[in-house]
């Protein structure tokens, strides 16, 4: 395998923000990710799940808490692999460095949720770690925060990406570098 797709955070959580009205991007994410994964797995490339799982039994994200599930678009099959982190980024509290480098994949490409928080903080650290990024872009959820929109937020965070990080790309592009 030479390149991975990794799944951030798309767990109930994310969903149920959105049926709760609250601002988005991307709402089709989850369509896209689903399709990304397909064509990944279709091409004998990696798909890595990561999943924000929360110690305090009060949070959405406790794995105790219905929040915390995978949304259908990010179940993996059996025997693949997962990944829970406690911390924003998916590498600080896990071994998911160590995971990509046994599979020889040193091309990434990311997507989930959430844009300006546990995306962002895992592409950094993957460029950090020695890895090449694409951020599938179409593919990736970004919410309000308190006296700032979505779309604002998500936009700047893709803007400081791609400045420094990582190629912005969507996911027609990307399935279509991964069939080659």
């Amino acid at each position: 395998m030479d390149s991975a797709l990794i799944i951030i955070d798309m767990q109930q959580e994310m969903q149920a923000r959105i049926d709760a009205g609250r601002p988005h991007v991307n709402g089709e994410a989850p369509a896209k990710v689903a399709a990304l994964a397909a064509a990944f797995r279709a091409a004998g490339q990696g798909v890595i799940h990561v999943r924000h799982a929360e110690a305090d039994p009060a949070s959405p994200l406790h794995p105790d808490a219905p929040g915390y599930p995978p949304m259908p678009c990010a179940i993996p099959g059996a025997g693949k692999a997962i990944f829970v982190k406690r911390s924003s980024s998916a590498f600080a509290t896990t071994d998911l460095a160590d995971h990509l480098r046994a599979i020889g994949s040193p091309k990434l490409h990311v997507v989930g949720a959430v844009a300006g928080f546990c995306v962002n903080s895992t592409v950094r650290a993957a460029v950090d770690l020695g890895f090449h990024v694409d951020v599938v872009a179409d593919a990736v959820l970004g919410f309000d925060l308190p006296g700032q929109d979505a779309q604002t937020i998500f936009d700047v965070t893709m803007a400081l990406l791609a400045a420094d990080f990582a190629r912005i790309t969507d996911s027609a592009e990307a399935i279509a570098t991964v069939h080659g």
